[in-house]
This record gives C-alpha cells, structure tokens and sequence, in this order.
C-alpha cells in the first residue's frame, strides 16, 4: 500500500510544479512541462553548433587553455542560472500547502511517505531540468573539445563522465542553498514565514540573476592565482566547479586546486543544510499549516489608491494594482522580465560604460537603458495579465457585468499604462531631467513616451480579458519562438536608436522621426480600438471559448456510444 501512495503522491507532486486551479479545463500540463524541455533542448542545440563550430588549431596554443576554462565556466554558470530559476519559480510547489495538508492528513498516509515522494519529484524535476538543457551539448562539448589531447578513447569517456557530474553538482548546490534558505525560514511562526518568504524569494531571483551578468571574469591561471582576487572567488560557487571538473577531467592546474576543494565541501554542506531543513520543515510544520492562519485580518485605513477614471476603469485599475502587490508568483514572474531588461543594460555599462559625445553626457547608454527598460517592463506585465490569480475571485466581475463590452475592453487597457508605460516614462522623465540639458533630455522622452504607447498597443491586441482573471490553457504560448521574437526587438531596438542618435543633432530628422512614431502609434491604437468595438468581442474568462455545439462527454469503456454500438457482438460463452 505504501508503493502505491507513493507512486500516486509522486505523480501529484511532479505535475504540481503549477498550480492546476489555474488552467483551463481542457489544459494539459504535459504540454506546459513540454514546452519548457523543449525550449532547453533549443538551447542545448545553440549550445551544440559552439562545439561543432569550435576549432582548437585556430586558437593560439598560449590562449588555448584560457578560452576552454571560459567556455567551461560559461556552460557551469549558465547551468547554475537555469537551476536557480527553476528553484525560484517553483518556490511555491516546494513544500506542502494548506490545501494539501487538509486533504493528505485524514488520510492514512505516513508523513514519511508525502516526504519521500515530495523530495523525490523534486529531484526528478531537477535532474530533468539539467538533461533538457545539456541534451545535445552535453555530449559534443566534452568529447570534441574538453578531453585531453592524445587522451584516446577512455579520455572521451572520462571528459563526459566529468562533465555530466559536474554539472548534476553545480545544478544541485544551487537548488539544495535556495532550499535550505527556504526550509530554515520555515521554521519561524506561519505568518511570519509567508511574509518573509516573499522578499527571500524576490532576493533568491536578484542575486541569481546578477551573479550570473555581473560576475567578473576570471578562468586564466593568473587571475586564479592573484591574491587580490581570492576574496571574489570565495563568493562565486560556478569557479568553484570550474575546479571540481578540472579535477574529475583529468588536467588539474594548481590554481584549480583550492577552488575543487571548495566545489566539494560547498556541495556536501549544501545538501546536509537543505535535507536537514527540509525534514524539519515537514515533521515540525505540518501542524502549524492547518493550526496558524495564512493571512491576517486587514486592519480599515485611508484608501491610498487615487481614481483611474470612471467607476469601471477604477475597479479594474486598482484590482490590477492590488494584485500585483499581493502575489508572490506574478511579482516573480515580472521579476524575471525585468531581470533580462536590466542584464541587457549592466553589460552595456559593463562593456561600454559611459562615455561622453558632443554636449550630452553618457548619451549611448541612457537612451538604450530606458527603451529596453520600457520594453521589458510593458512585455512582463502583459504576460503576467494573461496569468490568473486565483479563479474564484473572477465571479466578481462576472455577476456585477452591467457595462457593455466595449466599456470592459476600454477599461482593460488602463492597467498596462498605469504599471508600465507611466512608471518607467516618470523615472526616466526625472533622471534625464536631472542629468541632461532640458532640449533633448525632453526629445527623448517623446520618443520613448510614443515607443512605450506603440508597444503596449501592440501587446494588446486581441486580449479581451480583465487582468488576472482568465484561466491559462498551455501550450498555446509559443514559448520556442520567444528568442526569435526577442532577437528581432533587439535588432528594430538597435535600428531605433540609432536614428535618434542622428536625429538628436538634426531637427528635420528629429521631426521626420516623430512624426513616423506618431503615425505608428496612432494605427496601433485605431486597430486595438476597431477590434474592441466590434460587434463579435467579448470578454473571456476562459482561454478555451465555449463550443458552438456541447458535448455531454458520456464514455463506456473508454468509447463513445456510437462506437460502442458500431462493433462487433463479442462472442457467446
């Protein structure tokens, strides 16, 4: 019997990575866990076309050594991103919620069982993660380039053997550290914890994400070795694998030698701290789960929200607002966009830094941080719209619909002006303002005003649906084609600026070019408008539209009816 609960418990817990409620009731989260292998596997095949493409007689024999240790820490660091991302996006699955705790613990199921079957589909999701992603480029990289020279067959084997273990430890230091942080935060009062639990998962994201971009490069036997760098390296665990593999592979430099030591003893410590903390998290909260309330009474105040318009724009605007400030999961997905925005500016000021042109300080820089900032901003709070927050709050809106359609999808587009655009155009607004002469600090600011009412246009064609209130059905979002459109934005951002660079010291261009964005920008609000108006719009609550014909879903064994009545008698006995 405990093989069986198990089994199931392990099943739940694997597919509950997201949370069911909020698909629709045709979703399949199969397909949703599909699209993100197969977004890695597309990953691992860019990552494949490195190696294929790598020729080692085109590298002088002095830099040979230095380009492969930063290709190998590249690749561990890139493992370590995508582990850290998983484990922040899957905060929420990682313990046992209240709803499970009250329909798991009538049940005659051991606490050992939910626990074993918990850690297991977590580490099954983790060591997925990390096949998907080094698929295709975990076999090329280290047999075409990372074996040792001469090293024959059995050299192939060991490189590959090295690799894959390094990377299964570098991915399970960095989840079992983010656990054991979560699982020692556990141990405080409920409430406390899921106050807290917030800011410890938003600061989980910030420092995966800014390790990884801001890391300064270090994989040469000089900077290993210099003494002014030792107190870097003792922060930055991916050099520290970085030895672990030099080690395992075969060619040990002596400077690698502390940091595989410290690969070691970090990994070891890693994972007794998260299994320790996890186990305590289960034996000793379950109690406090169903015993201590998850939310506290909200204490009557000053409605510190101002007006959004009328009745209905304000409903929908502070609803939007509230939400946003109140989920931990939208604000981590949001989170996640904005990272990208700001990885993109930190490697420009990074690699290029500010520099000064003509009579405009930093002029570069500032202009490509604000629009990809906008961008990235209006982009990952039109995804977050399209994600709901809990689908029994949505009947809300539905009995209190006494507004015409048209009305509902005008109010719809306030929230994306009032969370992006508006924010991001007032700070830039004062730091261009405080940093630059008045004339093109407020030519900019047109641009990037008339950038950011074109893109949030765009983004809203076609949604008809109240933010944060329409199931989600996966697979429909083409998450594969993702890079391909990023890649293109980046290019028409680059071509952007680059004509309002040249129109900045040109009034007749400066006024060629806004009068081309204004006429965009008006286009795209026509046609998001028209299609609002039109007769056949309406508001969705569910991604999946009601068919013109139901079907009552009646099966026997497995068939329809019809079926059934279509085969052949079965045999007499």
């Amino acid at each position: 019997m405990n093989n069986l609960q198990f089994r199931i418990l392990y099943r739940e817990f694997l597919f509950r990575m997201v949370d069911l409620e909020l698909l629709s009731p045709q979703g399949d989260i199969t397909k949703l866990l599909g699209q993100f292998a197969g977004l890695l596997i597309w990953i691992s095949s860019g990552l494949l076309l490195g190696a294929l493409f790598f020729d080692a007689r085109r590298i002088p024999p002095n830099a040979l050594m230095t380009v492969l240790w930063s290709q190998e820490h590249f690749l561990i660091a890139t493992t370590m991103l995508v582990v850290g991302l998983f484990a922040v996006l899957s905060w929420e699955s990682t313990f046992l919620n209240r709803r499970d705790v009250l329909v798991l613990a009538p049940l005659p199921i051991r606490a050992r069982t939910m626990f074993l079957a918990k850690v297991a589909s977590v580490a099954t999701a983790l060591s997925l993660t990390v096949v998907s992603l080094h698929t295709l480029a975990g076999v090329a990289w280290p047999v075409l380039v990372f074996s040792p020279a001469n090293s024959g067959l059995l050299g192939m084997i060991r490189s590959l053997a090295a690799y894959w273990v390094t990377m299964l430890s570098a991915g399970a230091f960095i989840f079992c550290s983010v656990l054991g942080v979560q699982g020692l935060a556990a141990q405080l009062p409920r409430r406390l914890f899921l106050r807290l639990s917030a800011v410890l998962q938003m600061a989980a994201f910030c420092l995966v994400v800014s390790v990884y971009f801001l890391q300064p490069s270090l994989a040469t036997p000089r900077a290993l070795a210099a003494a002014q760098n030792q107190h870097a390296l003792a922060w930055l665990p991916s050099y520290w694998f970085l030895g672990l593999f030099q080690a395992l592979n075969g060619s040990m430099h002596p400077a690698m030698a502390p940091l595989a030591r410290r690969a070691c003893l970090g990994l070891a410590l890693a994972i007794v701290g998260a299994g320790a903390a996890f186990l305590l998290s289960y034996f000793r909260t379950l109690r406090k789960i169903v015993e201590e309330p998850d939310i506290v009474a909200g204490v009557r105040g000053v409605n510190w929200l101002p007006r959004f318009g009328n009745s209905l724009e304000t409903a929908v605007v502070q609803f939007s607002i509230r939400t946003l400030l109140r989920s931990r999961q939208h604000r981590v997905i949001l989170a996640f966009y904005l990272g990208i925005g700001f990885a993109l500016v930190s490697l420009l000021w990074k690699n290029g830094g500010p520099r000064r042109q003509a009579d405009i300080p930093s002029i570069v820089s500032p202009i490509f941080s604000s629009i990809v900032m906008m961008t990235a901003w209006v982009v990952g709070t039109r995804v977050v719209f399209a994600m709901p927050l809990d689908l029994r709050a949505n009947w809300m809106f539905r009995v209190t619909s006494v507004h015409r359609t048209p009305e509902y999808l005008a109010a719809i587009r306030r929230p994306l002006f009032v969370l992006s655009v508006g924010p991001v155009w007032l700070v830039s607004a004062a730091v261009f303002l405080s940093a630059w002469p008045w004339r093109p600090a407020v030519e900019h600011l047109v641009i990037l005003g008339l950038w950011g009412t074109i893109l949030a246009y765009v983004s809203l064609y076609g949604f008809h649906k109240i933010p944060f209130t329409c199931s989600y059905l996966p697979g429909k979002s083409k998450v594969n084609l993702m890079f391909i459109a990023a890649a293109g934005l980046l290019q028409a951002i680059g071509f952007g600026i680059a004509s309002e660079l040249r129109a900045l010291h040109d009034p007749a261009r400066y006024a060629e070019l806004v009068v081309i964005l204004g006429i965009a920008a008006v286009c795209c609000w026509w046609r998001t408008v028209a299609l609002a108006r039109a007769e056949e719009s309406v508001v969705l609550f569910e991604e999946e539209e009601s068919p013109a014909i139901l079907g009552l879903g009646l099966f026997r064994d497995g068939a329809l009816p019809t079926e059934a009545a279509a085969a052949p008698n079965p045999p007499a006995y």
